[in-house]
């Protein structure tokens, strides 16, 4: 395996996350920001914020699949949220946890950065998910 996942002793422990990743492989690949459509741009689980965490998800294992990579060759992931405050936590990680073992993502999830942010492209887009992955 490229990646080696871990925390080290003295970080802030426990996190629903690693807090780093070492990539080993050759080849970088980036899945641009995913979000809550299908392949036709139909949106899924409008206002629905854990229901939009699971299709970026799914959305993002796809494209890491198109490189021949998987979510275990992801060095970091990043979410954007809109409108985020603290109490939005609980659903970010339902969404995560409840296509979890479909998408093959381990937990605890890979470095991640959880980013605030007033709006993105589209009104009824609540989060977009970005993966960086290395593999051999």
């Amino acid at each position: 395996m490229s990646v080696q996942r871990f925390t080290p002793e003295g970080l802030l422990q426990p996190t629903p996350y690693h807090h780093v990743a070492v990539g080993t492989g050759s080849r970088h690949v980036h899945v641009s920001g995913q979000v809550s459509r299908l392949a036709d741009g139909t949106p899924v689980a409008v206002g629905d914020l854990a229901g939009q965490v699971a299709q970026a998800l799914r959305n993002t294992a796809r494209g890491l699949a198109g490189a021949g990579a998987t979510l275990d060759d992801v060095l970091r992931l990043t979410f954007y949220v809109t409108q985020w405050e603290p109490e939005k936590i609980g659903a970010l990680m339902a969404g995560l946890e409840s296509v979890a073992e479909e998408i093959g993502l381990t937990l605890p999830i890979p470095p991640s950065s959880l980013i605030g942010v007033d709006y993105l492209f589209e009104p009824d887009v609540l989060v977009e998910v970005e993966a960086t992955a290395i593999v051999d």
